[in-house]
Order: C-alpha cells, then sequence, then structure tokens
C-alpha cells in the first residue's frame, strides 16, 4: 500500500470514527428527552395538584400510566424496529414525542392529562430500544460500545439532573405545563441532525410483525400491573382477580405463541442466557425498589420541607452526578473486577442509602438527604450501565431492538410497580392521620387524598386549624416515606444477592466484531 493510499484509509477510519460519536450524540438526545420528562413531573406534581385537583388515585395514574403504557408496548417496538428500521422509528417516535408534550402542557382535568401521559407513552415506547439498539450496530467494538452505553446511561442521569433544574426554575415564572414544553427544542434538534447523521440498522430476515402478539403483550402487562395497583390500593375485587386473570392469560398465550412463530416478535430463546436474565431482573427489582421514593421525594422536599420548585431540582443533583461519574467508568472496572461484582456491588450501596433514609423526619438537615442520593446516583451509575452492557452483548446484533426493548421493558415495569405498590404504601399511611376536629368532612376528605390536597384544603381554614392539619398531614407523609424507603432498601439488598449468583462468570465482551 502506498503512502498516499496509507493516509486515504487512515483519513477514512478516522471519519467513520468521528462519524460513530457524532451519531451516538443524536441518540443520546433521545434518551435526554425522555429522561427530563420523567423527572419534571414529579417537581410538577404539587403545582399540577392546586389545579387539576386529581383525586389520590388519579395522581397515581398520572404518574404511572405512562410507565403502564410504555412497559406494554417496548417489546413491541423494539421488533417493529428491527423490521422497519431503527432510525425510521426513531425520528418518527421523536416527532410524536414532541408533540404530545403539547397536550400534557394543556391538560386541563385529571382525565385529559391521564390520557395525554397515555399517548406519551406510546411515542416514547419508539425511543429507548432504537436508542439501545442503534448503539448495538454503530460500536462494534466491545470496549467503544461500553463507553458509548455509558454516555448513555450518563446523559440519561444529566436529564434527570437538567430536569428537575430546568423545570423548577420555569414554575418559578410560569404554570406547570411549561415544563413539558421543553421537549420540543430537544425534539426539533434530534429529528433535523438525525435525518442526516444516523445510519440505518434492521433485521434484514425478521420476517412480518405479529398484530396478534403486539396486543397480547399490550393487554398482558397492562392487566398484570392494574391489578397489583388496585390490590395495593384497595384490596382484592371482583376486577382485580378479573385483570389479573386476563393480563396472565395474555402473557401466557403470547409467550406460547412466540416459540411457534417462525418469525416471533420476541426471541424466547433469549432467556436461556443465564447473563441476559439476570442483568433483566436486576434492572426491574432495582428500578422497582428506587421508582417509589423518586416519585415521593419531590413533593416531601416542597410540601414537607417547604423548598420552592428549583430548590428542591437542585436539592435532587447528587443522584444524577453520581451516576455520570460512575456510568462513564463502569465498562472499565467491570472489566478489571467482573460484572457481578460490580453489578452487586452497585446494588448494595443503593439498598444501604435507602435503609438511611428510613430515619428521615421532617426537619433532617440536606446532608443527609444529599449523601444518601449521591451514594444511590453512584451504585445506580456502575449497575444500569454494566447491566444494559451484558444485554446487548448477549445477543446477535440483529436482535438488538428485541433485547433492547426487554431490557427497557424491565425498567418501566419496575418503575410502574414501584409506583403503584410502594407508592400506595405512603398514600396508605398518610390517609390514616387525623384531622383537627373542627374540620368538616368535605374539607377533611379533600386533605386524605393528597399532602397537595392537605395543602391546597389549608387555604379555607383559619391559621391555627390550617397549621394543625397541615403539620399532621405533614408526619403522616413522612411515616409513609419512611416505610416505602424500607422496602426499597430490602428489595434492593435482596436483588444484590440475587445478582450476585446468577452473573457468575459473566464477563463484557473485549475481541472487536465482524
Amino acid at each position: 500500500m502506498s503512502r498516499t493510499e496509507q493516509l486515504t484509509h487512515a483519513k477514512g477510519a478516522e471519519g467513520k470514527k468521528r462519524g460513530r460519536w457524532l451519531a451516538l450524540s443524536v441518540l443520546v438526545l433521545a434518551v435526554l428527552l425522555v429522561a427530563v420528562d420523567a423527572t419534571v413531573l414529579g417537581l410538577a406534581t404539587p403545582a399540577l395538584s392546586e389545579d387539576l385537583k386529581p383525586s389520590g388515585t388519579q395522581l397515581l395514574w398520572i404518574g404511572d400510566i405512562y410507565s403502564f403504557v410504555i412497559a406494554g408496548l417496548l417489546v413491541s417496538m423494539g421488533s417493529l424496529g428491527d423490521r422497519i428500521g431503527r432510525k425510521k422509528l426513531l425520528l418518527v417516535g421523536a416527532t410524536a414525542f414532541g408533540a404530545v408534550s403539547v397536550l400534557n402542557a394543556y391538560a386541563t382535568s385529571p382525565e385529559m392529562m391521564i390520557v395525554a401521559r397515555a399517548l406519551l407513552g406510546v411515542a416514547g415506547a419508539t425511543l429507548m430500544p432504537s436508542t439501545l439498539a442503534l448503539i448495538r450496530n454503530i460500536f462494534h467494538d466491545p470496549k467503544e460500545r461500553s463507553l458509548a452505553i455509558g454516555i448513555w446511561g450518563a446523559t440519561a442521569s444529566a436529564g434527570a439532573a437538567v430536569g428537575p433544574v430546568v423545570g423548577g426554575a420555569l414554575l418559578q415564572h410560569f404554570w406547570w405545563g411549561s415544563v413539558f414544553l421543553i421537549n420540543l427544542p430537544v425534539m426539533i434538534v434530534l429529528v433535523i441532525v438525525g435525518i442526516k447523521l444516523l445510519p440505518e440498522s434492521k433485521n434484514p430476515v425478521a420476517g412480518p410483525w405479529d398484530l396478534f402478539s403486539v396486543a397480547l403483550s399490550l393487554v398482558g402487562i397492562i392487566g398484570l400491573v392494574y391489578a397489583v395497583k388496585q390490590v395495593a390500593a384497595h384490596g382484592m375485587g371482583w376486577e382485580v382477580w378479573a385483570a389479573a386473570v386476563i393480563g396472565a392469560g395474555a402473557l401466557y398465550t403470547f409467550v406460547r405463541r412466540q416459540f411457534a412463530l417462525t418469525s416471533p416478535l420476541l426471541d424466547m430463546r433469549l432467556f436461556k442466557h443465564r447473563g441476559f436474565s439476570g442483568a433483566v431482573l436486576a434492572d426491574l427489582l432495582t428500578v422497582f425498589g428506587l421508582s417509589g421514593l423518586v416519585f415521593f421525594l419531590s413533593q416531601f422536599l416542597q410540601l414537607v420541607q417547604g423548598r420552592d420548585p428549583l430548590e428542591a431540582g437542585l436539592a435532587e443533583l447528587p443522584a444524577a452526578i453520581g451516576a455520570v461519574v460512575t456510568g462513564l467508568v463502569a465498562g472499565k472496572y467491570a472489566r478489571k473486577y467482573g460484572v457481578r461484582v460490580i453489578v452487586t456491588g452497585g446494588l448494595a450501596a443503593i439498598g444501604i442509602a435507602l435503609a438511611a433514609l428510613t430515619v428521615i423526619h421532617k426537619e433532617t438537615g440536606y446532608p443527609l438527604l444529599g449523601a444518601a442520593l449521591l451514594v444511590v446516583g453512584l451504585g445506580a451509575g456502575f449497575s444500569f450501565t454494566v447491566t444494559a452492557d451484558v444485554i446487548l452483548s448477549s445477543v446477535p446484533k440483529e436482535q438488538a431492538g428485541s433485547a433492547s426493548a426487554v431490557s427497557e421493558t424491565a425498567y418501566e415495569l419496575g418503575a410502574a410497580l414501584g409506583i403503584a405498590l410502594l407508592g400506595s404504601v405512603v398514600t396508605g399511611v398518610y390517609q390514616g392521620f387525623t384531622a383537627p376536629a373542627s374540620v368538616s368532612g368535605p374539607v377533611a376528605d379533600a386533605a386524605h387524598e393528597s399532602l397537595g390536597g392537605a395543602v391546597e384544603a389549608a387555604k379555607s381554614l383559619d391559621p391555627q386549624t390550617a397549621e394543625q392539619m397541615v403539620g399532621a398531614a405533614q408526619v403522616a407523609f413522612v411515616d409513609g416515606l419512611r416505610l416505602a424507603s424500607g422496602v426499597g432498601a430490602a428489595v434492593l439488598l435482596a436483588t444484590a444477592v440475587a445478582a450476585w449468583f446468577l452473573l457468575k462468570g459473566q464477563e463484557l465482551q473485549e475481541g472487536i466484531e465482524h
């Protein structure tokens, strides 16, 4: 090879390498879009509660319907991306996500807000599997891919940090709906730049998209999650049994159908890989243990400790900072010390941090809260980044969409179950508080719906009675939050033990794929 040919070849290789990282920058914009949306909702919940006046049950639906729908559709959308092209699905989904964000911003009733969040879940289901699947197909060097996944996860954490801060600043000056409109500029940049920079990829032999399997997946997951939510909030009833039976039946039929199809929506053989199954289970249980706490923490900071929205957003920064720091180096340390050491250590750190939150009270100083949030972030950065890498590297790149969808389904399902169950723990304890005897029935009922409802209802009372009622409500809310933190800690520590055995012998890839 001549000197000129060598230089041309080197320049071409350098251009391809630069192109990979430019493409990654577009993918992380999509992650940022979803992460910001997820965090600003919790921050906006107090103002949203005052304006739309949702019941306690409606408030939980507003918080978790997005996760219900996205969990039900992720597998289907991951498989669709494998078939029609991941770039195409990503860009269509991003456009829809931005448009539906406007509907969220201008919702005028709890019912409209629930519907808008559900539609956002449909759009969101197209984004996350596409981003991870494209990373799997763009980065063939496992070490480069680990770094790319670390950047992907770090951006999600950065979005979790940017969301509350930017959202808090907006809530200082505008109405709560403004926090959803920040999705629009991100979406516009993503679509315009993505059209030019992202390479298309799909499974060339994926076969037809089975609509019956799509319906079974959606009905099955939503049915089971709804049953869990209802039994946690209201106990057993005929509607709970009906939802559970329908959901379980649909999922059983879905699994049987996948084995029978020549081109399944989800290749069930993926779960025979112990590392894949262990990583998926770790993700599901970790998010389950965290989500209830995250959903109610913003309310604690604002409605119990009296912080304004911007201050509350800044108070939550340590978790995101910790996740960014460890996410970027997780792959390196997993290769040095072993996958199960890093994942188990990360999960145990989160569990210990949640256990520390079981002692919080209204006057708890920020050092304890900040330190606990930092440890949660450090542990999550290690665990989530490495499990994502394990899941992607366990499958052929043609099935990257389906594998990514399973990973994201576990994440979203864990979030939905965590908000439903741990949120119901908080709500159940909270609703047991005793209002002052002089408070009338309708006002007392409104106060018992949610802490935001108690603060709003107190405005119609004389100052002394209002202070007594809000004080009792705050104590009950913190009691519920402490109990939920304890349950979350137990789940995380048990998951750490399970991960130690399930990920035995699991290693990240070293050699470059061809």
